[in-house]
């Protein structure tokens, strides 16, 4: 049986818009500002070697798949990246535009497309990035656990990982580390 977790760089005051800077965002590139520090790095690596797949939103696989083939130097992490299997959620997203490595399209009722997945023996499945994503499976409570890096800034305004999710989901915090510039590294399984 896999588990659903969702791993976000986020602020202080929940954003997790364009951390890495390819999307255009005001604030775009904000974690390049702090050291991850060498815990940061592995809070990273161990997720991804954990996973057997990526599980992506349209926005966050175009990105990833117009990035990470053609990355120089990204080592075992770019080599696990691309070779790994992917699936994406689009109900947009043609088949022949999927064309990363090991990638499916997912179309379909959401809980039920996840939950065969999830059934199917194996590693994590990893949710990068992808706010829209993450926040559907947070509200069908379908997030095993949730990987936060938090930056010691605040934003003022972007999407934020939990805008709009309705209940009132839980967890309990299993780890906390900090790491590098004031990074907090924050693992929580669902309650």
């Amino acid at each position: 049986m896999s588990r659903v977790v969702v791993s976000e760089f986020v602020s202080l005051d929940g954003v997790m818009e364009d951390p890495g800077g390819a999307e255009g965002f005001e604030h775009g590139g904000w974690t390049f500002q702090f050291d991850q520090g060498d815990d940061g790095g592995k809070f990273k690596l161990d997720e991804l070697f954990a996973a057997d797949a990526l599980l992506l939103g349209r926005v966050t696989y175009q990105g990833f798949a117009a990035a990470w083939p053609t990355m120089e130097g990204a080592g075992e992490f770019g080599e696990k990246m691309n070779s790994m299997r992917k699936y994406v959620v689009s109900g947009t997203l043609a088949d022949d535009d999927a064309t990363w490595n090991n990638t499916r399209v997912i179309r379909g009722d959401l809980g039920t497309e996840i939950a065969k997945l999830k059934a199917e023996p194996g590693g994590d499945l990893l949710v990068a990035g992808s706010a829209q994503l993450a926040r559907s499976l947070t509200r069908l409570g379908l997030v095993d656990e949730l990987r936060l890096m938090v930056f010691p800034i605040a934003l003022g305004s972007g999407k934020r990982l939990f805008s709009d999710v309705t209940g009132t989901p839980k967890f309990t915090l299993v780890e906390a580390k900090t790491s590098g510039a004031g990074v907090l590294l924050l693992t929580y399984h669902s309650a």
